[in-house]
């Protein structure tokens, strides 16, 4: 098993802290590492809420929940941007 460094931005970044590295089995998808991230319970549980859009890059380029991690990846999760 490898891991992975999960970053936080924004007002996610206020809750869970700049960044933390799990463990992790290749091959799993975005979707996952957010449900195993809301299984910890608070903080997790209410920042990344099911309800909450959160955003996910997946080494430093927008990917969807679908999306299968590499070992050794960079995941950051952060709010939708908005500006003009």
């Amino acid at each position: 098993m490898s891991s992975i460094t999960v970053r936080y931005f924004a007002s996610l970044r206020e809750a869970l802290g700049e960044q933390e590295t799990l463990p992790w089995q290749e091959g799993q998808t975005l979707g996952q590492l957010r449900d195993t991230l809301l299984a910890r319970g608070e903080p997790h549980a209410s920042a990344l809420a099911r309800t909450r859009a959160v955003r996910c890059a997946l080494n430093q380029q927008l990917a969807k929940e679908s999306a299968a991690i590499p070992a050794g990846a960079e995941v950051a999760f952060f709010p939708p941007v908005t500006g003009g």
